[in-house]
Order: C-alpha cells, then sequence, then structure tokens
C-alpha cells in the first residue's frame, strides 16, 4: 500500500513539474540531471508510463535552455530514449522520439544516431511490403505483424521531428526519403486488417505534419476524402483522419507562434506578413481541400467523429484559414448535438463570428434550421422515432434556441426568420411533413422575451390559415367527392350557396390584419 501510495504521489509531483516546465521551463533548468534517471524507470504499471512520458516531456522543454551541458549527459539521454523507443509502446515512442527530435534538432545534432534507427524501422518496412506482395497469407507475414505495427508508427513518429530529406541525414543521397516512406505508408493503408490501416494512417499523419505539401498527392488526397465520405468505412478510420487534420493544424498554430518570437528577435531584417502569409497559405488550401468532408462528417450518428470534425473547423476557423460564411450552418446545426461540450463549442463559434461578421448569422439561419433537422435524423440513424424540434431538460427547450437568440437582437433579422420559417408551411414550399413538426416545436419553445414576438407569429399563422386552411378543406372535399361520386347526387343550388358562403373572403378579419400591420408600422 504504501508503495502505491509513494508511486501515485511521484506522478503527482512529476506531472505538477511539467505544467511548471510548460508555463516557465527556466525554472527547472537546474533539475535537469535530476530527472533524467527516472527514464530508467522500469515499467510494470500505468503510473510508470505515466512518470517515463511526463518526464521526456520535461526534458524535451528544458535540454535546449541549458547552457553547455555535459556532454556524458546529452550521450546517456539520448541512449535512455532510444532503449524506450524500442522497447514500449505507442504513448512513449510518441513522447522519447518528441524529446529525441528537441535534443538532437537543438542541441546535440546527432543525426547519425537518428539516421540508424530510422534505416533500422525503414529496413524493416520494405522488407514487410515485399513479402506481403509475395504472398499476403504466408505465415512469415503473420508473424512478422507485430513488427510491422511498430515499424509503421516509429517511421511516422521520427518523419515527423526529423527531416530526413536534409544532407545531414542522407548525406550526397539522391533519394527522396519521404516520397519513399509515403509510398510505404500508403501500401499499407491498403491492408486488409485494419489493425495495420490503423497504423499506417497515423504514420501518414504524422509525416504530413513535417512536409505538409505530401496531403496535396491524389492517393492521399482520394484516400482521406474517401475515408470521410463513404458512409461504411470504419468509425475508428474516420476519426484517424480528422485527428491527423487536427493535429496538423495545432502543430502548425504552434508553428506559427514560435515564428513570431523569432521574429521579435529579428524583427529588422524578417518581413513578419512574408513568413505569416507562406505557412497559413499552405494551411489554407490544405484546409479547402478537405472542408467539404469534414463538414459532412456532422451528419453521423457516432457523436466521436461529430467531436473531432468540430475540433477541425473551430481550429480553422480561429486561424482564420477559411470564410467562415461556408461554416455558418452546420454550425447551426452542431448546435443541436445532445451532447453539451458540443453544443457549446458549437455556439461559441457561432458568437465569435457573429462578432467578426454581422448579418451572417441571419443570412445563413433558415439554411441552419434545416441542416439541423438532417443532424438529428442522422443521430437517429434508421430507427423510425420521429425528430422533434425541442429537448426535456427541466422545462421543453427549442433545440434551436441559441440560434434566435442571436438574431432575436435586431426586429428586422428575427421578423425576416420567423416569416421564413412560416412560409416553409405554405403549400407551394412542399416542405416534408416532419420537418414542418420539427420547426413548428422550435416555433413553440424559442424563448420569447416580449408579447410582441409570440403576437407576430400568431398573426403570421392566422393570415396562413386564413387562405391555405380553405384551400385544404377544399381539397379533402374534392377528394372525397371523387370517391364516391358515382354514388352521389348531383349539387343542389343550397349546397352551391353553402360552398359559397365557405369561399368568402373573411372582409372583418382582414380589416383588424390591417390595423395590426400599421401598428406594427408605427412601432418601426
Amino acid at each position: 500500500d504504501n508503495k502505491g501510495i509513494n508511486t501515485n504521489c511521484l506522478v503527482a509531483c512529476i506531472t505538477t513539474l511539467y505544467l511548471f516546465s510548460k508555463i516557465r521551463p527556466q525554472l527547472m533548468v537546474k533539475h535537469a540531471m535530476t530527472m533524467q534517471p527516472y527514464l530508467t524507470t522500469k515499467c510494470n504499471t500505468q503510473s510508470d508510463f505515466l512518470v517515463i512520458c511526463n518526464v521526456a516531456k520535461i526534458l524535451e522543454l528544458v535540454v535546449p535552455l541549458m547552457e553547455h551541458p555535459s556532454e556524458a549527459f546529452l550521450v546517456t539521454i539520448e541512449e535512455d530514449l532510444m532503449k524506450l523507443i524500442i522497447k514500449y509502446g505507442m504513448t512513449v515512442v510518441q513522447h522519447c522520439v518528441s524529446c529525441l527530435g528537441a535534443v538532437v534538432n537543438k542541441v546535440t545534432h546527432n543525426y547519425k544516431f537518428v539516421w540508424a534507427c530510422f534505416n533500422r524501422y525503414y529496413g524493416a518496412l520494405a522488407k514487410l511490403k515485399a513479402q506481403h506482395q509475395e504472398d499476403p497469407n504466408s505465415p512469415i507475414v503473420t508473424a512478422n505483424k507485430p513488427a510491422l505495427l511498430r515499424s509503421l508508427f516509429t517511421v511516422g513518429a521520427l518523419c515527423r521531428h526529423f527531416d530526413f530529406d536534409q544532407e545531414e541525414f542522407k548525406g550526397n543521397s539522391k533519394v527522396d526519403i519521404k516520397e519513399k516512406v509515403l509510398e510505404l505508408l500508403l501500401y499499407f493503408t491498403k491492408h486488409s486488417e485494419e489493425e495495420v490501416q490503423t497504423k499506417a494512417i497515423i504514420g501518414l499523419g504524422f509525416i504530413c505534419i513535417q512536409h505538409p505539401s505530401l496531403m496535396f498527392e491524389q492517393e492521399v488526397k482520394n484516400m482521406y476524402n474517401n475515408i470521410l465520405f463513404d458512409k461504411n468505412a470504419s468509425v475508428n478510420l474516420k476519426i484517424l483522419v480528422l485527428k491527423n487534420l487536427q493535429t496538423y493544424l495545432q502543430e502548425e498554430d504552434t508553428r506559427m507562434q514560435e515564428a513570431d518570437k523569432e521574429w521579435k528577435k529579428m524583427a529588422k531584417k524578417e518581413d513578419l506578413k512574408e513568413m505569416g502569409d507562406i505557412s497559413s497559405g499552405m494551411s489554407s488550401s490544405i484546409m479547402q481541400l478537405y472542408l467539404k468532408q469534414v463538414l459532412e462528417a456532422f451528419f453521423y450518428a457516432q457523436s466521436s467523429v461529430r467531436h473531432f470534425a468540430l475540433n477541425v473547423i473551430a481550429l480553422t476557423l480561429n486561424q482564420g484559414l477559411i470564410h467562415p460564411v461556408q461554416c455558418v450552418p452546420y454550425l447551426i446545426a452542431m448546435g443541436t448535438d445532445p451532447e453539451p461540450s458540443m453544443r457549446n463549442k458549437a455556439d461559441q463559434q457561432l458568437v465569435e463570428i457573429d462578432k467578426k461578421y454581422t448579418g451572417f448569422i441571419h443570412m445563413k439561419a433558415v439554411a441552419g434550421m434545416k441542416m439541423s433537422y438532417q443532424v438529428q435524423q442522422a443521430i437517429r440513424g434508421n430507427t423510425k422515432e420521429i425528430v422533434r424540434g425541442f429537448r426535456q431538460d427541466e422545462s421543453p427547450i427549442a433545440l434551436c434556441s441559441h440560434l434566435f437568440t442571436m438574431v432575436r437582437g435586431n426586429r428586422q433579422h428575427r421578423r425576416a426568420f420567423l416569416t421564413s420559417l412560416l412560409n416553409l408551411f405554405d403549400d407551394s414550399a412542399k416542405t416534408e411533413v416532419n420537418m414542418l413538426l420539427y420547426v413548428a416545436d422550435n416555433l413553440a419553445y424559442f424563448p420569447y422575451q416580449t408579447q410582441e414576438e409570440p403576437l407576430f407569429i400568431m398573426h403570421h399563422i392566422d393570415i396562413t390559415l386564413s387562405v391555405s386552411g380553405n384551400n385544404l378543406l377544399q381539397s379533402f372535399k374534392e377528394s372525397l367527392v371523387k370517391g364516391n361520386k358515382k354514388e352521389k347526387k348531383p349539387c343542389t343550388e343550397e349546397d352551391s350557396d353553402n360552398e359559397a358562403e365557405v369561399h368568402k373572403p373573411r372582409r372583418g378579419r382582414k380589416r383588424v390584419n390591417s390595423e395590426y400591420d400599421s401598428d406594427d408600422d408605427d412601432d418601426d
């Protein structure tokens, strides 16, 4: 028990030290040599793995800041990290390769050490590809599956942190390393087993962070778009593709921040606008390429897919990589998601867009309402459950209540929005009945604050009923008459009079309506 308490205490302490390092790494410079021995911790429990990962993250931030660290200390770190990369699983490999990247690229420049490790796994991948091409069902291929999975992940992780096309790695060789690695990874994305596909796609995501231009490759583009577009594709693969895009955007944001810091040091020599434009131009082009498929991922039953799609869109909007108007209907739709965290995130994005671009929300409000109905249908899947436009909390709340609160402030926008929704009930609109129920639910439960808001709706409903209501009754009457035409007698004069009476315009009511309209005009 004491050992367990001590281990938990150690994990808590090292995690806290990592958080200090993240904010102000200079604080830990004096203590880097104290942290290094923890890399040799024997991993028996989850806590041991946490210790190693956090120590690797601390050293990644701290070692580059050390002035004249001893050579023995640096060699020990490199060797310890390499042992961990070879021995342990994905999480440890990822953090250790990241730490090794910081130590080698910024301090030791021991490129041969990393090149040897890369060649070990790259060579294994090339050999496994050849064996698989000869006979996919060979017992040797099956036996080597763990080695294949490790090689795919490790090669990708190394390519994320090291540019092996630099002369320091490959010397005078003319071989394009990134193209060779891409070819291997793409080969294994078509493997029959999903586990192999998963590692290949993760590796592909890693190398695309170092070389974003690879995302423009036709084969990569087709694979990503097909996985996102295909409703029958594995959920895990969809999530991986979205995660790859998310990680790329996060890394790009970090790079931009670092470039900004570097520019401040050399403000007179560099052109910040030019630096930013080159990087953001690439990101923007990439997101334009995959935007439609990412947005369509909102129409997916699994919440995890919608979650990652929303993260990608939020990052894209925050970095200003696309024009926000094309995302507004989708964000309105995601504002009706059953999960509060996603609803809040989508609503927050709409608030940010409304601050910068007044009128965009109103412009796409009705399209967003229609799309929210489609999202609700997608979430329910193949069930025959009817989509309702409200959720039951303490009291019923309209699913699109946040949208209404955003357009309510401007009277002209509010009335135009409500009128557009009421127009959907017109015969000429030919709107699906279930969708009309969804819209009616929203109209019934919108968070109205003044009497004028529901009265405006009631007034227009009354006008619609006075016209469409009679037409509808007449249609039913004609249908019933046709069914019994042979049995019915010809219409008498009295019937004709009654029928004419039904069609008489309601002059008295019309006068009241016009008075209401004039009152409204006075208010304006």
